[in-house]
């Protein structure tokens, strides 16, 4: 009888774990019938992509469609990894979402090419049709559309010359597989030449190599101009700290990053990229077709510049540059 009582209790501890166990169910497994499961992959998280993704979700939750309520998200970080990104694209597919939001071309290209069915929205995508996303801009054809946030290149060169007046070498370092950063690169290289700026480019594979690029350029360059790249931006501190030891100027492709380092910009509001995108998941959740809608971009831009900056690298900004400025960080 003793023996009989150990085995039952035995049992019974191994039911009692068992009821325990496995792996804690996503977001949108426990999603009502009547809620809108939306999945959103993000190749890393930076600034300017979580306010892409938060003008998003705010525009839904103004609208009725609030996390947890009548809409249940799925947010997934692939923390630069390509495949990371695979292995979220295949589950959201799996899981046969409603909607799938990508932030940044990487996270576009890959979701695109796991599904022709879910409808998604992108925000944060430089080129859609480079990347091969859609097939024009006016009227995708296919199953995406959203937003770009192509950027001013050449006004932001002409940034770097309203600040540095003697610049003549301009360092560029990005990631060469990154279709929104090449983008940009070659609008830098066609109108660099004609505002006397010779381009001194270095490619990175890794975050781990961005210190080293910068480093690589001191000596050869007067100033530095970063694309909205993923890596780099993500690794901005490192470039920074090259930066300030030198006394060069940064200037990027968004405020985000200004807000988190850098000099300055003439660019494009993420938060609200985000909204825009967000008013486009409203239409498509209406009734609307993806492939009849145009991906949309941003009209007009500001200049953000970042004074606590400008006095670590020693850098002067005309007083009539400052006035020009939408934001001034102190």
């Amino acid at each position: 009888m003793k023996k009989l009582l150990m085995s039952l209790m035995v049992l019974l501890l191994a039911l009692t774990l068992a009821g325990c166990g496995g792996d804690e169910p996503a977001p949108a497994e426990n999603a009502s019938a009547e809620q809108v499961k939306l999945g959103i992959i993000q190749i890393v998280e930076h600034k300017a992509l979580d306010a892409a993704r938060q003008g998003f979700l705010d525009v839904l939750a103004e609208n009725g469609y609030k996390d947890g309520d009548k809409l249940m998200v799925d947010y997934q970080n692939a923390q630069s990894d390509q495949s990371n990104l695979q292995t979220i694209a295949n589950k959201f597919v799996q899981k046969d979402y409603d909607l799938v939001l990508a932030v940044a071309t990487p996270s576009a290209m890959t979701m695109a090419n796991a599904t022709k069915d879910i409808p998604i929205l992108i925000t944060a995508v430089t080129d859609p049709v480079s990347a091969k996303l859609v097939n024009s801009i006016e009227k995708p054809g296919t199953n995406v559309t959203g937003t770009t946030d192509l950027n001013p290149v050449k006004d932001q060169l002409q940034l770097i010359k309203d600040i540095v007046p003697t610049v003549k070498k301009v360092g560029i370092i990005y990631n060469s597989s990154e279709v929104n950063s090449q983008v940009q690169v070659d609008i830098a290289d066609q109108v660099a030449p004609e505002m006397g700026i010779e381009l001194v480019k270095v490619t990175v594979t890794a975050s781990s190599e961005v210190m080293q690029a910068a480093q690589s350029m001191v000596g050869r360059v007067d100033a530095f101009y970063l694309p909205t790249d993923n890596m780099v931006i993500s690794s901005l501190p490192a470039v920074m700290k090259v930066a300030e030891e030198n006394k060069l100027a940064v200037i990027c492709g968004e405020s985000d990053a200004v807000k988190s380092g850098a000099l300055a910009t003439i660019g494009i509001d993420y938060y609200q990229l985000g909204r825009t995108t967000g008013e486009m998941a409203l239409e498509i959740l209406n009734g609307a077709n993806p492939a009849e809608m145009a991906i949309q971009g941003q009209t007009g831009s500001d200049i953000v510049i970042n004074l606590k900056t400008a006095e670590t690298t020693g850098i002067t900004v005309p007083e009539e540059i400052q006035a020009k400025a939408k934001e001034l960080i102190k």
